[in-house]
């Protein structure tokens, strides 16, 4: 279904940074809503109808985070190794997901996993965007002390992206924490500097660094239904973190 003309987009390469927990659904829980799983997967086929290129990142904090485990005793990079194949799990249903849906889908991990996908090359990555592929890109940067949010920004500047979109529970980017402050204020531009001056949060500091240093915008947005379309057609929403305020 094309909900959107190609000449209309403002983003015409993206990558998408989703959480493993958004996947687990409402409840903040563990593991898979299988609901979830299907109206994201849903809605970026109705994205990739538009003819944006897309390229997605999913996390892995809902079946297993590296961080948590390193802080219960466990060895850090260990921990970190488990949580690349968290992702990697997502990654596969989120590609199952997408295919039901008449997306063809390619996931290409950090890690070499050969029997259940393709490991990731930069200029394959973009071959099969070109082909009109949705490339879920898993296991992380493959390097422990890397965040997911790190390596969306280094995925999305390998394939020359035109930004970095941030799905997240909230909609967008306050002054304050909400939670703490109900006068709080969504911002709709925020620069660089102030992001990682003021610790806004939301983001990974060293992924709003690389996308700093090299000039990518990213979008910071809620991921609720409509959303990734209305950010790509240039619509108000959420919050633009880029070099002019």
């Amino acid at each position: 279904m094309t909900t959107g003309s190609a000449s209309s987009l403002q983003y015409k390469r993206v990558v998408i940074k989703l959480s493993g927990e958004a996947l687990a659904g409402k409840d903040g829980g563990s593991g898979i809503d299988t609901a979830v799983l299907k109206a994201t997967a849903s809605e970026l086929a109705e994205v990739h109808a538009t003819g944006v290129q897309i390229g997605i990142v999913v996390g892995g904090g809902n079946i297993f985070r590296g961080l948590r485990g390193a802080s219960a005793g466990m060895d850090r990079a260990q921990s970190d190794y488990m949580g690349m194949l968290a992702t990697v799990i997502n990654s596969l249903a989120l590609q199952d997901a997408l295919e039901r849906c008449g997306v063809a889908t390619r996931v290409m991990t950090a890690i070499e996993i050969n029997n259940v996908a393709e490991p990731y090359i930069r200029r394959r990555a973009i071959r099969h965007l070109d082909r009109g592929h949705v490339v879920v890109f898993g296991a992380g940067t493959g390097n422990p002390y890397f965040s997911t949010d790190t390596a969306a920004a280094l995925r999305a500047m390998e394939i020359r992206a035109d930004a970095l979109f941030k799905a997240t529970k909230v909609d967008g980017i306050y002054d304050r924490d909400p939670v703490r402050h109900p006068d709080a204020q969504l911002l709709e531009r925020v620069t660089f500097d102030r992001f990682l001056a003021d610790h806004l949060g939301v983001m990974d500091s060293t992924a709003v660094t690389l996308c700093r240093e090299n000039g990518l915008p990213i979008r910071v947005f809620k991921m609720a239904r409509g959303n990734i379309r209305r950010v790509c057609l240039g619509g108000p929403v959420g919050t633009i973190v880029s070099q002019e305020p």
